[in-house]
């Protein structure tokens, strides 16, 4: 007897869980949709206004976070305008690349030069650290002077 009362229980139980689930679901549903003829439950409508001098001040802020700069250091590991110039600084770049992962490197071109800097350092004292490390395999390193763009020092 007892074990068909506690069947009977379970199973009242189990129907009941059932039907609040589709219950609850269904009043989901109903939440959902407006109710028809109501101008309170109309169907809501999101409107933008954009002024005027919202898009031209992003821009300008955009712009001028591009423009943020700070006067740094960078130590050239490459530096030379002969026929072998443009080869000299791919080899250099690809070899600091390989050696010292993790460092930014900058190959740049103004006529007639190639140059490979690397680094962007704040302080004279962290470009002479990276100038001693970088010593070893580029031994004719040496500092030079660089205006960094934030943009450098975020990557």
């Amino acid at each position: 007897m007892r074990y068909r009362t506690l069947i009977l229980f379970v199973a009242l139980l189990v129907a009941g869980v059932a039907g609040r689930a589709q219950s609850l679901e269904s009043f989901k549903q109903r939440l959902a949709q407006p109710t028809a003829g109501s101008a309170l439950f109309d169907p809501a409508r999101v409107v933008v206004t954009e002024h005027g001098d919202a898009a031209r001040a992003v821009s300008e802020a955009a712009q001028s976070a591009q423009q943020l700069s700070y006067k740094g250091h960078r130590v050239c590991i490459f530096f030379d305008n002969g026929p072998d110039a443009r080869s000299g600084a791919i080899a250099a770049k690809e070899l600091f690349e390989e050696t010292f992962p993790g460092i930014k490197v900058y190959m740049v071109y103004e006529s007639p030069w190639f140059s490979v800097s690397v680094g962007n350092c704040l302080t004279t004292e962290e470009a002479i650290i990276l100038r001693g490390k970088v010593s070893a395999t580029f031994p004719k390193a040496f500092l030079k002077n660089e205006v960094i763009s934030v943009t450098d020092l975020l990557e």
